[in-house]
């Protein structure tokens, strides 16, 4: 089903309510990766360059429901003006008379930023305060959803609000744009096809890898998503991260392609006792596997320049970690030098691609871990489906 698009509406004169995905990693008060604000600038220049004026919202953290001033999106309303060149009005908070105020006195070209949506416990448990959502939705004329990264979650902002514009509720550029990137995965990706699947949890990700194994050539399977499989075929896995394996036993395994040899370490820390070992030897006890091998690196990197599709979600170890990058950064090195699309699926392993400064290498960095992975799984997101069909 096509949705109704930004360009698709007639935003002159118009106040348009735009959910935005500002939830930037701070340290001390102080915004360290602003390239979620740099996504939503095409949709917001988009609106002033056409006479509409911008009431902004956005979550940040997890704040309990309640105001937090680490919380505060302050500084993001700070960072969005330095890089529009233009003020942007800090709302003292999402709702109520005095937001409602502000709203009504915008003028064409005026950018208003809301305060923390999940300050209000109505933002993640709609059904709760239903009177949170109606307040939200009179701040604006229309509504639109830029914030890929949520859209997986069915809050307020997010799935519940577009129901209040039935016929003006649009996707943003960045929305439209994940779809157009991540849609030819699940139809007809150009072959060979391939995925690599890392993190900490397999259990998080089951979902998307039974999907997967359904439409890849071969799955290769990294950090602490490997132990399971190891721990089902009777090999130690010492002290590794590792949950039931239980779990796996019925995925077909044909498609797999598992490390060769691991990098393990005495303890959890960037210092510890480091050695390689093949991965039918066994983790020791005490130790821990940290990264993949040298050996695995060779043998995937081989079959990876293959690939016509990549699609990688989760480091393959504790990228975070110097010591233990190296597996994550010579996969992405590899892919970066490879001529197959490239997709990454948010989250870690976006950030040390970029903490590689291999970004431009790759064709397409998503905004969203979880909605990636959500979106990849069942073909479709809460914050999308609600939205006006054209």
């Amino acid at each position: 089903m096509q949705k109704l698009k930004l360009k698709d509406l007639d935003v002159r004169g118009k106040r348009v309510l735009m959910r935005v995905d500002f939830n930037v990693p701070m340290e001390k008060g102080k915004i360290t990766d602003d390239s979620r604000i740099r996504a939503a600038l095409p949709s917001i220049q988009y609106v002033l360059d056409h006479g509409g004026s911008l009431i902004l919202m956005s979550h940040l953290g997890r704040p309990k429901g309640k105001p937090e001033k680490e919380f505060s999106l302050a500084g993001a309303a700070q960072r969005l003006s330095e890089l529009l060149h233009m003020p942007v009005t800090m709302a003292p908070d999402c709702i109520g008379p005095e937001v409602a105020k502000m709203a009504r006195q915008l003028k064409p070209k005026e950018i208003l930023m809301l305060e923390n949506l999940r300050f209000h416990s109505g933002e993640e448990a709609p059904d709760k305060d239903p009177d949170f959502v109606k307040q939200l939705a009179s701040l604006g004329d229309c509504y639109v959803n830029d914030a890929f990264g949520t859209a997986h979650r069915a809050h307020a902002s997010t799935a519940v609000i577009a129901q209040f514009f039935p016929n003006t509720s649009a996707m943003g550029f960045l929305i439209e744009k994940e779809i157009r990137e991540l849609s030819p995965l699940l139809a007809n990706p150009k072959r060979p096809f391939y995925a690599i699947i890392g993190g900490a949890k397999i259990s998080t990700k089951l979902g998307v890898i039974k999907q997967l194994l359904s439409k890849v050539d071969a799955l290769f399977i990294g950090g602490g998503m490997f132990y399971p499989f190891l721990k089902a075929d009777g090999v130690a896995v010492g002290a590794s991260i590792c949950e039931d394996p239980a779990q796996i036993k019925d995925l077909p395994k044909d498609k797999f392609r598992f490390p060769k040899d691991l990098v393990i370490a005495d303890r959890f820390a960037n210092d510890a006792h480091v050695k390689t070992i093949l991965v039918q030897e066994g983790i020791p006890p005490g130790w821990q596997g940290m990264d993949i091998g040298p050996q695995t690196v060779q043998a995937w990197s081989k079959e990876l320049q293959q690939a016509s599709t990549v699609f990688w979600n989760g480091p393959l170890g504790v990228f975070e970690m110097p010591r233990f990058a190296s597996g994550t950064q010579q996969i992405a090195e590899c892919l970066a030098q490879g001529r197959a699309k490239t997709i990454v699926g948010g989250g870690d392993s976006v950030a040390a691609i970029e903490q590689m400064g291999l970004q431009t290498k790759f064709t397409h960095l998503s905004t969203g871990g979880g909605a990636s992975l959500e979106f990849l799984e069942f073909g479709h997101l809460p914050g999308i489906d609600v939205l006006t069909n054209r």
